[in-house]
């Protein structure tokens, strides 16, 4: 008897599942008809969908292309600290240290002078050893010329004597024989004059001699203080100390690179850019155009930038390398360092009868969507001659005047209905005005009993609609959206 009661009171459960199901699926399709009768009653046919795009107007005129590219700052200034000499660091200058700053004539650093100190003094003593050799060698040849004029005198003397033999023996007074013998003095003379005239020459040789090791000594004595000189480096520039390995009490060879000191206020951009790029930096005689420049570089969100001018390209192309290397002089160099990855624009000369458009409003073929005058899209191509950033530059043509779709969608093209949201002076956007329909008194009643009927609308907005559609004519868009089932937006 239980399992019969049991049995009956789940059969009565299951019946009255299945009737509010059916039931609950009567209600839905009853309502889907009536819907379907409303839309189909009320006379309306389905409407063209429209889509809403941003417009803008192709205004030509002259626009100035920039040229961007990425370059690497170099120094201009740039001084390698080398030892002159070798050997042992005995002292540092006061602030040597990487990125320290330095003027020009400051001590560095100094190197030990024993050494060069002890090549000094033997040098200076080499030439006080060659002075009192020329001085030696002078007087010797003083005297040498002293005993020529000597010799000479008594050449002289006997020359005259065997004139005077000559014409006694002439007259007989005197014989042959003390003529042979002055004859004989003054063969003697002669030759002990040449022999004077002889040791005046070597005399004087050994002067030249002694003069001309004088003169090297010279040289030598200041080949050595020049070497104690360079002993202490000093800055040859004003600048920033780079790469500094110096330490005292460290050991280093001749011309062994111990820093650089980098002029910061000299600096320049090194930017290769394209042959097709640097053909536009040219002009008719192949120079390079008087162009000017902005450098920027990009630090944790901020930017540092500076003006510059391009002022040279690089002569030949390196190996494995394309295009050309351009040079760019920093008008500003303050904050940028030798290193830094920058962005280099460069101005271009100016183009005539050019638009600057948005790049979104190219298509993937190369056209634009002009908006007709009953806002249908057509397309037309553009002649794309620049692409800068987000925007590019195309000649005017026949799109001068004309209204374009400024942001291209995939929904969008040739034949299609769109509404233009247009800007104002002040750059902000205006929607057209909206389109107005006309009421007959028929369907303005069923439309306000339509809203009237809507428990689920806010009071407010329903006493708003209410005033709307009592007027002769009322915002299409508000009617598609009641005709559709839709109440309305909360903002309109």
């Amino acid at each position: 008897m239980r399992f019969l009661t049991r049995s009956l009171l789940g059969l009565f459960l299951a019946a009255v599942s299945v009737s509010a199901l059916v039931y609950a699926g009567a209600t839905l399709v009853g309502a889907i008809q009536s819907r379907a009768e409303e839309a189909g009653g009320s006379g309306g046919e389905a409407r063209e969908r429209v889509f809403t795009v941003r417009a803008v107007t192709v205004t030509p005129g002259q626009v100035e292309p920039v040229l961007s590219a990425f370059g690497e700052v170099r120094s201009q200034r740039t001084l390698e600290l080398r030892a002159p000499v070798g050997g042992r660091i005995i002292e540092l200058g006061e602030g040597v240290e990487d990125g320290a700053e330095v003027t020009a004539g400051q001590v560095l650093f100094r190197v030990d002078p024993a050494d060069a100190e002890a090549a000094l003094a033997i040098a200076q003593s080499d030439l006080a050893r060659a002075e009192a050799e020329l001085r030696e060698a002078e007087r010797a040849l003083t005297l040498a010329a002293e005993d020529v004029a000597a010799t000479q005198a008594q050449f002289d003397l006997r020359a005259r004597a065997l004139e005077r033999r000559v014409g006694l023996t002439e007259r007989g007074v005197a014989t042959e024989a003390a003529l042979e013998e002055s004859e004989l003095a003054v063969a003697s003379a002669r030759q002990a004059l040449v022999g004077r005239k002889q040791a005046q020459a070597s005399a004087e040789a050994r002067a030249d001699q002694a003069a001309t090791a004088l003169d090297r000594q010279k040289i030598t004595v200041s080949e050595a203080a020049r070497r104690l000189a360079d002993t202490t480096v000093r800055a040859g520039i004003s600048g920033t100390l780079a790469d500094v390995a110096l330490v005292e009490g460290r050991l280093v060879n001749t011309s062994e690179q111990l820093a650089r000191i980098i002029d910061p206020d000299a600096l320049e951009v090194s930017v290769r850019v394209s042959t097709a790029q640097y053909l536009r930096l040219i002009d008719e005689n192949g120079r390079l155009r008087d162009a000017g420049a902005q450098v920027a570089l990009e630090v944790a969100g901020y930017e540092i930038s500076s003006p510059g001018r391009l002022v040279r390209a690089s002569a030949t192309v390196a190996t494995g390398q394309s295009g050309r290397e351009v040079f760019v002089e920093l008008a500003n160099p303050r904050g940028f360092r030798p290193g830094d990855f920058v962005t280099v624009r460069l101005s271009e000369p100016a183009l005539e009868r050019v638009a600057l458009l948005p790049a979104s409003a190219i298509t993937a073929g190369g056209e634009v969507l002009v908006i007709g005058e009953d806002n249908r899209l057509s397309a037309q191509p553009a002649n794309v001659l620049r692409r800068q950033g987000d925007d590019v530059i195309v000649e005017a043509g026949t799109l001068a005047e004309t209204e374009i779709v400024r942001e291209v969608g995939p929904m969008l093209g040739a034949g299609i209905l769109v509404r233009p949201l247009r800007q104002n002076a002040e750059g902000q956007l205006q929607p057209d005005e909206p389109e107005m329909v006309m009421l007959d008194p028929e369907r303005r009643a069923r439309l306000i009993a339509q809203v009237e009927g809507n428990t689920r609308m806010p009071e407010q907005v329903r006493a708003r609609l209410i005033t709307q559609l009592s007027q002769d004519s009322v915002p299409a868009q508000t009617l598609e959206r009641l005709e559709n089932g839709g109440g309305p937006r909360q903002g309109g």
